[in-house]
C-alpha cells in the first residue's frame, strides 16, 4: 500500500507522516516513510540542488530534476518495499509536480502527466491526504513568529529557492491541489491543516483503517 501526503510547506505533512508511520508500527505493520525529493543518495542530492537559493532553474529543469529524483526513489526503494507487502508512507508524491509545475510554474498539464507515469513507474498513491492551507499561514507557521511580513520576496528572511517563488505562485500550487481533489475525490482526502496534529491525525486513521482492514483480508 502507497500512502501519500500533500500540501503547502508548513501545512504539518512531515509530522502527520511521522503519527501515521509510528501507529502503523505500533499495529504490527512493516512500514517504510520516506519523504520527496529525498529518499536516496542521488535524490538528496538533487534535493540539494533544487532548494538552494541561490540556483536559477528553469521550470522545465525543475520539473525534470523533481521527476529523476522520484524515478530513483521509486526504482530503489518504494517498489521493493511494495513487494515485500510493506506500507510506503511518502511526503509527497507526483500530486506535487501537478500543482507546483503544472499550476504554480504553469507548465503543460498533459505533458506532466507523462512525466509524471514515466518517473513515477504508473504507481499511483492508494490513498492520498491533502492537507490544506493558506500560503499566508503556511508562512506564519514556518516561522513561529506573528510578526514576520507576509512576504515570500522579502530577503531578511531565511527562504529557499521555492519559497522565493512568491505568493501568487503559491496561491496557484493551493488551486492546482484542489483541483486535484476534485478531479479524484475517492483516492484524495483534504483535511485541515489549522487543527491540532493530534486531531488531523484522527482523521487520517479514520479514512484510513477501514482501507487497511480491507488490506488484511486480502494480503495475508
Amino acid at each position: 500500500m502507497l500512502i501519500t501526503f500533500e500540501g503547502l510547506d508548513g501545512s504539518g505533512k512531515s509530522t502527520q507522516v511521522k503519527l501515521l508511520k509510528k501507529h502503523l508500527i505500533k499495529e504490527n505493520f512493516d512500514v517504510l516513510a520516506l519523504r520527496e525529493p529525498g529518499g536516496v543518495p542521488i535524490a538528496e542530492d538533487i534535493r540539494e540542488l533544487l532548494l538552494e537559493s541561490k540556483n536559477d532553474i528553469n521550470a522545465i529543469t525543475e520539473l525534470l530534476l523533481f521527476s529523476a529524483s522520484r524515478s530513483e526513489l521509486i526504482k530503489t526503494l518504494i517498489i521493493p518495499a511494495l513487494e515485500a507487502q510493506t506500507i510506503v508512507i511518502l511526503d509527497r508524491f507526483y500530486d506535487s509536480t501537478v500543482a507546483y509545475q503544472g499550476y504554480g510554474r504553469k507548465l503543460n498539464l498533459d505533458h506532466i502527466d507523462l512525466i509524471n507515469k514515466i518517473a513515477s513507474f504508473n504507481i499511483k498513491p492508494d490513498i492520498t491526504f491533502y492537507l490544506d492551507i493558506l500560503p499566508e499561514d503556511s508562512l506564519l507557521r514556518k516561522f513561529s513568529e506573528k510578526s514576520l511580513p507576509l512576504s515570500f520576496n522579502d530577503n531578511n528572511l531565511p527562504l529557499d529557492r521555492m519559497e522565493k517563488s512568491g505568493l501568487d505562485f503559491y496561491r496557484n500550487v493551493r488551486m492546482g491541489y484542489k483541483e486535484i481533489l476534485n478531479n479524484e475525490p475517492e483516492r484524495v482526502h483534504e483535511l485541515d491543516a489549522l487543527k491540532k496534529p493530534s486531531n488531523i491525525h484522527k482523521d487520517v486513521l479514520k479514512k484510513l483503517i477501514p482501507i487497511l482492514n480491507a488490506s488484511k483480508k486480502t494480503t495475508f
